[in-house]
């Protein structure tokens, strides 16, 4: 059975309930069975001994109980090769699904492309009247599809993919995978969506994990933010209200941006020049080495180590945070996981209960906090610095995909369950353990046969 659907995965097949045990249905695949879990069936949907139902095999496993041929009909995957059926343009070739996202039995979403741009990709695939999106829908239980353009560009993508909401502004954060919308007050219910639904499965499709807020939040929290820069460029300057404001207008955020930058990039603003900018940066250098020293003999009176400061990656500011949250040494840093440096959730008594990490208020990235984790692991000697994860090198020769565009091959990530919505601000995150194939590979194994 193993040999005979290894090279089968991706495919759909159709079968004959066999039993079903425990919410789990096996279904009788004519040389072989498989077995679809109840999470990997539609919600609400029942089947009873002999009906025919077709499938989608996402895995074939070589267990010691026995080859496992696992089923599913809310894989995305399985709706991507409903439309391949459906379809002809899709199945040919000349459309491509690049990415699909499902909620099963509720909602999905499906980017797609066209090869050849006489061929609206969108409109092929609803059909005329929807027919052939409506065949899909019904073999999905009436589940609502969203189908949306593709586009190599990641901004316009995330617009597209948040369709029908109307979006105002998109800010992307490439290191950390985050991206901020800035929608209309009246948009937000409808760019989030029920419980969250809208922004999670664009999230999803998108391969960003996806920040909603409303223009008046957008307005609000730039005000903010000016007016703390300003008071701090006016307390580490000893500068005026007005030089202080030109500043921040310019465009300089930190005291570390004023102090490190070419100097003519001070110089060249209207009414400075080249001896204002060197004062200018003068000053700032000698507040953050005031700073350097004061933070220096916070941790010193904090009892951390000086090993830590040897660690990549951490600063005075860390440091202090570290003896404040009671790691003092490097192998106390070294045995952190990833959740007690940028915080997290614990389930207590039921209820799930927001737990605060030791670096939270510096906003790593899950990558940069991993990376200090193996980094004080190094230093404290537990591994080796060849263990290390290496870059990965971008390309931008013929060929390769320079940064900011998208390999062709579609990833389908499978939905995680639906996390409640915030009050005027709503997040999506990728869930560490999506289950994924290449839909691309498998489709033209299709063609082929």
């Amino acid at each position: 059975q193993y040999e005979e659907f290894k090279d089968r995965v991706g495919e759909i097949v159709n079968g004959t309930v066999k039993r079903v045990e425990y919410g789990n249905t096996i279904v009788d695949l004519g040389r072989g069975e498989g077995v679809m879990r109840r999470d990997q069936s539609i919600p609400r949907e029942l089947f009873n001994i002999g009906d025919r139902i077709r499938t989608y095999i996402y895995d074939v496993r070589a267990e010691a109980k026995g080859p496992q041929v696992m089923l599913s009909r809310a894989h995305p995957g399985f709706m991507a090769k409903l439309f391949a059926q459906e379809v002809p343009e899709v199945y040919d070739g000349v459309i491509e699904i690049r990415a699909a996202a499902r909620d099963s039995g509720s909602r999905a979403k499906m980017a797609v492309l066209s090869n050849d741009s006489s061929i609206d990709p969108v409109g092929a695939c609803v059909g005329m009247r929807g027919s052939r999106v409506q065949a899909v829908v019904a073999e999905l239980q009436g589940e609502k599809i969203d189908i949306i353009q593709w586009n190599p560009d990641e901004p316009t993508f995330i617009v597209n993919a948040l369709a029908p909401a109307e979006v105002s502004k998109v800010v992307l954060d490439e290191e950390a995978g985050r991206v901020e919308v800035v929608v209309p007050d009246e948009q937000l219910s409808l760019a989030i969506g029920r419980r969250g639904q809208n922004v999670r499965l664009a999230s999803q499709l998108t391969g960003w994990q996806i920040d909603i807020i409303t223009e008046a939040q957008d307005s609000e929290r730039r005000q903010k933010e000016f007016t703390e820069r300003t008071v701090l460029f006016q307390e580490a300057l000893d500068v005026d209200e007005v030089i202080a404001q030109l500043l921040v207008t310019e465009g300089f955020a930190t005291v570390e941006d004023l102090a490190y930058v070419e100097p003519y990039e001070i110089s060249d603003i209207e009414g400075f020049d080249e001896e204002t900018a060197e004062e200018l940066q003068a000053r700032a250098r000698d507040y953050l080495d005031k700073l350097a020293a004061a933070l220096d003999a916070k941790r010193v009176e904090l009892g951390v180590e000086d090993g830590v400061m040897a660690v990549p990656g951490v600063t005075g500011a860390i440091a202090v945070a570290l003896g404040e949250g009671g790691v003092k040494t490097v192998e106390d840093l070294a045995d952190l996981a990833t959740d007690e440096i940028r915080g997290g959730y614990e389930v207590k008594n039921g209820e799930r209960v927001k737990v605060p990490g030791v670096l939270e208020s510096f906003n790593l990235a899950q990558e940069d906090a991993e990376l200090l984790i193996l980094q004080a692991r190094v230093a404290a000697g537990w591994i080796d610095a060849s263990e290390l994860p290496q870059p990965e090198p971008e390309y931008e020769e013929e060929g390769e995909y320079a940064e900011g565009e998208y390999d062709p091959e579609a990833v389908f990530a499978q939905n995680p369950d639906a996390n409640e919505g915030h009050e005027g601000r709503e997040h999506a995150d990728l869930p560490a353990d999506s289950d994924a194939e290449v839909f691309g590979e498998d489709l033209e194994k299709s063609r082929d046969a």
